[in-house]
Order: C-alpha cells, then sequence, then structure tokens
C-alpha cells in the first residue's frame, strides 16, 4: 500500500483547534500540533483549495509541546478539550494570535488592538458545571472529535473536584436518559440535572446529598429533589441561578469579565446603560452601583425570574423580558453606554442597527466567539464607532474557545 503522506511544517494555529500549514499553494489543517513543528501528515478530507489532514508523525517538535495529563485526550478520542498538549502559556499567545487573525480576516482590522490574554487563576479544574450525553449501555460520555459519537469518560482534568467526586458516585438507571449535567455553586453544593428522550421525569431514589432538577425539551425547568438553583458569589454579591439558565463556568474569570466592563465603561454615576443578553444580572449589579439607571434585557424566563431577585436591593434597574431583536425598536434611550453579551451567533444584524440608532457613547462587547465578534466589529466601525481594544480572556483552558471584552466608543 502506498505511503501517501508528506512533511508538513506548521505555521500557526487558526480557530477551532486546528494549526496551519500549507503544501505548495494548498492550505492544510491538521489538530493536535504546534506552530513550528514539522510533521508528516496524511489528507484525510480534501476540498477545493484546503484540505484537513492528521499527523502521522512529528518529525520536530517545539518547547511548547507537553503531556497531556488525560488518556482520553487526542485524535478520534474526547473532543472536549484541544490544547493539552500545548504548554499553558503558550495557549494563551496562541489565543490573542487567533483573535488577531479574526478580526484581521473577518473584521478587515489592520493590526487589531488586542491585548496579551488574561490566564485563568487554575488552568485545571475550573469548569462548574459539565454536560454528559448517556450511550445506549447508559454511560456518561462526551462527544468524540468526530463531533457526533460519544466516548465513555473515565477521568476529567478540567471539571471542579467537587463534580468529579460526583461523577464517580452517581449509579444512574433511568429509561430514556438522555443528558446528565453535574453543576456546583460557590458554596460545593452539588446538583444534578437531567434530561430524557420522551420529555418524562422519571422517579428517583436519591441516597446521595444533591439537588436534582428535570430540564423539558424547551428548557423549562422542573424541581424534583432538593433546591431549584444554584448560589454563585462574584464579588462579594450572590447570583442565584435556575437550573437550566446561564452562568459563566469559570466563577474566578467571571470576576475578571465584570472588572473588565467596569473598566471600560469608566462610569461617572449619572448615565443611563443597557446590558443586553443580561443573563440573571451578573453585570447589571455592578454597573447599577456606578450608574444612575440601569436597562437589562433578557430572553430566558427563568434567568429573569432570578435577575428580579440578584437585583432586588437595586432601585435603579429596569428589567426587560424579551428577545434583544424584538425590545430595542420600542427603547427610545438616551442610553449613555450598552454592555452586550450575546450567544455565539453574536448579535443580529437587525439588532445591531437598532443599538447605532440609540448611538450610546461607549459599547462594551463580551464574546465568546471570535468570527462573529469580528463580523460585528466590522460592522459596528462600517456605522460610525472605532474599535478601541480587545481584551482576550481565557474562561477555557486546555480548549481552542476564547472569551473576548471588546471596546468600542462612537468617532468624534
Amino acid at each position: 500500500m502506498p505511503d501517501d503522506s508528506f512533511e508538513l511544517r506548521v505555521e500557526e494555529m487558526v480557530h477551532g483547534g486546528n494549526a496551519l500549514g500549507r503544501d505548495g499553494r494548498r492550505v492544510i489543517f491538521v489538530p493536535y500540533v504546534i506552530p513550528g513543528e514539522r510533521i508528516r501528515a496524511r489528507v484525510i478530507d480534501d476540498r477545493k483549495g484546503f484540505a484537513f489532514a492528521e499527523a502521522t508523525d512529528v518529525l520536530k517538535t517545539v518547547p511548547e509541546r507537553v503531556t497531556p495529563r488525560c488518556a482520553h485526550f487526542g485524535p478520534g478520542e474526547c473532543g472536549g478539550c484541544h490544547f493539552q498538549h500545548i504548554e499553558y502559556e503558550a495557549q494563551l499567545r496562541f489565543k490573542r494570535d487567533v483573535v488577531i487573525d479574526q478580526l484581521t480576516r473577518i473584521g478587515g482590522f489592520y493590526k487589531p488592538p488586542v491585548r496579551p490574554t488574561i490566564a485563568s487563576p487554575d488552568p485545571w479544574q475550573y469548569r462548574s458545571s459539565a454536560t454528559f450525553h448517556v450511550d445506549e449501555d447508559g454511560n456518561l460520555c462526551y462527544v468524540r472529535t468526530d463531533g457526533q459519537s460519544l466516548i465513555a469518560i473515565e477521568e476529567c482534568y478540567i471539571i471542579r473536584p467537587e463534580l468529579l467526586e460526583l461523577f464517580y458516585e452517581l449509579d444512574l438507571d433511568i429509561p430514556e436518559l438522555d443528558r446528565v449535567r453535574l453543576q456546583t455553586g460557590s458554596n460545593g453544593d452539588p446538583m444534578v440535572i437531567l434530561s430524557t428522550k420522551d420529555d418524562e421525569a422519571p422517579e428517583l431514589e436519591v441516597t446521595l446529598p444533591v439537588s436534582i432538577n428535570f430540564l423539558l425539551s424547551d428548557n423549562e425547568p422542573v424541581n424534583l429533589i432538593g433546591s431549584s438553583h444554584l448560589d454563585y458569589v462574584v464579588r462579594g454579591r450572590t447570583f442565584r441561578v435556575t437550573a437550566g439558565g446561564f452562568f459563566q463556568v469559570n466563577v474566578p474569570q467571571a470576576e475578571k469579565l465584570v472588572e473588565l466592563v467596569l473598566d471600560r465603561l469608566n462610569l461617572k454615576g449619572r448615565e443611563t446603560v443597557l446590558d443586553l443578553y443580561s443573563g440573571v444580572g451578573l453585570f447589571t449589579a455592578f454597573i447599577a452601583e456606578r450608574a444612575s439607571l440601569v436597562v437589562s434585557v433578557e430572553s430566558y424566563p427563568p434567568a429573569v425570574t432570578d435577575a428580579d431577585e440578584n437585583l432586588a436591593d437595586l432601585d435603579n434597574v429596569d428589567l426587560v423580558e424579551g428577545g434583544v431583536e424584538d425590545v430595542l425598536p420600542d427603547l427610545e434611550g438616551p442610553f449613555d453606554a450598552v454592555v452586550l453579551d450575546p450567544p455565539r451567533a453574536g448579535i443580529d444584524a437587525r439588532a445591531l442597527d437598532e443599538l447605532v440608532r440609540l448611538a450610546p457613547r461607549t459599547i462594551v462587547y463580551v464574546s465568546c466567539e471570535p468570527s462573529t465578534l469580528a463580523r460585528d466589529a466590522k460592522r459596528l466601525v462600517q456605522k460610525g464607532y472605532e474599535l478601541v481594544e480587545v481584551q482576550p480572556v481565557d474562561m477555557f483552558p486546555q480548549t481552542y474557545h476564547i472569551e473576548c471584552v471588546a471596546h468600542f466608543r462612537r468617532a468624534r
């Protein structure tokens, strides 16, 4: 059988966890390698003008290569981590490079102002929640690198130690069980959130000191045992988060996000601020302490209920329940500043037009997806804003995911 592999020099890291090399004029994307390495590669998916390949051998390594901690890490295995083979300081550099690349290629920025990535206090054991899929044998699984098949998990080094302990103690025998989320609050209280294929809540016998909730297919939570929510403490404030709601999984870095947002807003106490995709009120709570009024917009009803509880001591907050694209056309303003923390898809084009109509002096955009941040940054600049700077924050060590805080101001 002929050897169809070829030598390739790895040039740079690209968004999505792959590295890039060039075979003549063809661009080759390869996972689990590091810029500066020389490898033998074999094409596994040939496209027009580019290809995806696997490394069959690493001919020359770089000092940044380290031994992965997890036995599930690697080609064809667990798809949860992408960078365990890379020394942590190098991960931070590569993430900044990816943000610069996305802003340059998609956003059209020349030398975009991207600061060095802020490291996570702990690059391991940081996740306060993890969602497992359940296979036909009842095993708790992550999704493999192919994005479709499942791999039964025996260890995980990026979840909190108390979650790993709960993982080992769980004994679930539930027909039609589809997904299991393990979650813990700031005080260490554990929660199990179950979903089933038939949307029927299971009957349970529980011997562990754990809260159990059920999540319907429309993301509506049902409390089964114990508490319906967890508490998270950020900068001395407690935030209630109902089962099924969103909260940053790396809580120490959530505190860093708040600090960055407040710094970019630079509030003097007289401002009216709009907080979009506001969730349980994380940013709103701290903005309200420094502003005259905060209008907070969130579409997920349980999150709005949580926010109402979390912000009860603040009398200068106006909570609005609804989708950002539906609420913005009805807002008159004026708003001095806007904070937005959209999902990966970024902000809808119509909603962005309405945001620009309100003409805030400052926009602080918290993004979990560099490609849509770059797209939306381009639109904002075209509509009269300038990009002041982008601060990457490593919320998800050992993975390619990147959080950014981008600061825009209305051009003079």
